[in-house]
């Protein structure tokens, strides 16, 4: 039988690095917390070959005396633990494995002066032997120095990254944890170059706007909510991107409890709820959200690195973010994220410079004496021209279009309508600009936002009743999946009921969706149910089943609009949330402004 031994301390001290530090990030990520802990107001970050070559972090916080510096090296050993309830904790870094563990498994120097202390105090400690202390010159604070990380442990050193991609990771780390801490100064460097620095005293929104994405700031919502929690208070804050300004991939999305950045499901998933039938299942949205809760109704202490949490009542923060996120879109999301792509400006072409007539034009030039005429010749010329452009100031059409246009435009942001083009696109003028309307992009917001509307608040919508109801075949789970739900439906005002083990009466269907196919709004509200499991509350599925209605109940890309109908549509959008973008996250509209029309003709 093989017998139990307790390990030596070299190797459990590097067992404990393996949960710990994985790669340079995450023992950056470990000095950062720590720096942040001390007190810090200034934070300056430098490393060498993303991490690979040392990584440097500087702060001036309370700095460690020679006995402290000595603790903080053994295992198990912290300052962020007044007491053993682990579960009030309110630090980053509290595990107290942090130090030993990074010195296991690389050459770590630390050096360190207190506040009010004349001198400071270095040690060195290499793969897990102390190689040298004694006095050290340095400001107030700390500086901690991480050389040849698993140098002496090839196992582990061959599977590290290439240098680009440890630098991505250590930048992500780094400009989450300045997200996390908008009231301090953090200077990023790598190898020679400075990749941010933000000044101290920022509000949460214009920090990550400025190390995010600067335009962040005009393409989003701020965030400030509370609702109460247990025995305190949730609140919800940051800054939310309109769907329309969204990304391919999901790393744009800072996530934060009680100021610790996380990368935890239950918040992503709230977040992909929110956004559901405002974007496209291939897009994500950018936003950073804050979330602070009581600290009894959370447990921080449920991985190892601290990325992962665990609340008491999950549902229930849950809820918080989904109905939150959508509540504030609800009021800035009006907007249209993008302006005209600089792509497509570039294909608009100026009329070229051609010296011969075009052919059509050749008999109106040629036989034409050009010499220049006589004075009465030109006065009677500009006579006829005044006289000429008198009537063509206002051509039938276009007196028609001007009847239309009130004297206080201005209220009107979407402007009025002047005609439409491949009967799909809305063409209207506005105060400021030109504006392009996708028609059915549009009318399928209007229509979610009804049925969203009626369904609120255990309202019932109007109904249309079919003169003969109508019998849909389905197959059984389809149908079981329908009966379900059919009370809910019937709130939204879709009438139907279980008529067999396969198929579905269909007696009244909504008001705003009369000219569905009532076949196909069944099959597509089955199949949406099933694709999306029994995994979402029910007022998420209802936001999914609301979508498809609405699909089925917008006015279609081809379809003829006269004037008015062009008109009441956009005064529609001016009033409904979140017209500024269609259920799939694109947007319904877009301007020209007249600044940008007169660059097109060289007029600007």
């Amino acid at each position: 039988m093989p017998q139990i031994r307790r390990l030596p301390e070299t190797l459990v001290n590097r067992i404990a690095a393996g949960e710990v530090v994985e790669r340079p990030a995450s023992a950056l990520k470990e000095l950062v917390e720590n720096a942040i802990d001390a007190g810090s107001t200034r934070i300056t970050v430098s490393i060498v070959e993303g991490g690979l070559g040392s990584i440097q972090v500087t702060d001036d916080g309370c700095g460690m005396s020679p006995e402290q510096m000595a603790l903080a090296l053994e295992r198990h050993a912290t300052s962020k633990l007044p007491d053993e309830a682990i579960e009030q904790v309110s630090t980053l870094g509290f595990r107290g494995e942090a130090l030993p563990s990074i010195g296991s498994v690389a050459k770590l120097t630390i050096e360190s002066r207190p506040t009010g202390s004349q001198d400071g105090w270095r040690k060195v400690v290499d793969h897990g032997t102390l190689v040298e202390e004694g006095p050290a010159a340095l400001p107030p604070g700390t500086r901690v120095r991480v050389e040849n990380l698993f140098g002496k442990i090839p196992a582990r050193r061959k599977f590290l990254r290439t240098p680009r991609s440890e630098y991505a990771a250590c930048h992500d780390v780094v400009r989450r944890l300045a997200m996390a801490r908008p009231d301090i100064a953090f200077t990023f460097e790598h190898g020679e170059r400075r990749i941010f620095a933000v000044q101290e005293g920022q509000d949460a929104p214009q920090r990550v706007a400025q190390i995010v994405a600067r335009e962040l700031a005009d393409n989003g919502v701020v965030i400030d909510l509370e609702r109460p929690s247990g025995e305190g208070t949730m609140r919800l804050s940051g800054i939310a991107g309109l769907p329309t300004y969204n990304r391919g991939v999901a790393d744009h999305q800072y996530l934060f409890v009680n100021g610790r950045p996380v990368k935890d499901r239950l918040l992503t998933g709230a977040v992909r709820g929110a956004y559901a039938e405002m974007l496209a299942r291939d897009r994500h949205a950018v936003l950073a959200l804050f979330l602070d809760v009581p600290f009894a109704d959370v447990d921080v202490n449920v991985h190892p690195a601290k990325t992962e949490v665990r609340f008491r009542d999950a549902a229930a923060v849950r809820g918080f973010i989904v109905s939150g996120l959508r509540n504030a879109l609800s009021t800035g999301d009006r907007r249209s994220a993008q302006a005209p792509d600089s792509g497509a400006m570039g294909r608009w072409q100026s009329e070229p410079l051609n010296r011969e007539p075009a052919p059509a034009l050749a008999s109106i030039f040629s036989g034409r004496d050009w010499s220049a005429p006589p004075q009465h010749r030109l006065a009677e010329a500009r006579a006829e021209w005044a006289g000429d452009t008198q009537t063509l100031a206002a051509p039938q059409g276009r007196a028609e279009a001007a009847e239309a246009l009130p004297e206080d435009a201005e209220r009107f942001p979407l402007g009025i309508a002047r005609g439409q083009v491949a009967n799909t696109y809305i063409i209207a003028e506005s105060a400021d600009g030109l504006v392009l309307v996708d028609q059915h992009a549009a009318h399928e917001r209007i229509v979610l936002e009804r049925l969203r509307a009626a369904g609120a608040g255990e309202k019932v919508a109007a109904s249309q009743a079919m003169l003969i109801p109508e019998v849909v075949e389905l197959e059984e789970a389809d149908c079981d999946r329908l009966e379900e739900h059919i009370d809910h439906f019937a709130k939204l005002g879709l009438i139907i009921e279980r008529f067999g083990p396969n198929a579905m009466l269909v007696r009244a269907i909504p008001g705003v969706l009369k000219k569905a196919d009532p076949e196909a709004l069944l099959r597509d509200l089955a199949d949406d149910i099933a694709s999306h499991g029994s995994s979402l509350l029910l007022t998420e599925k209802i936001e999914h089943v609301l979508a498809t209605m609405a699909c089925h109940g917008s006015v279609r890309a081809g379809r003829v609009l006269n004037v008015a109908e062009m008109n009441a549509l956009l005064r529609e959008m001016e009033a409904t949330p979140r017209s500024g973008q269609c259920n799939h996250g694109r947007p319904t509209w877009v301007k020209l402004s007249m600044e940008d029309v007169e660059k097109l003709f060289g007029r600007h």
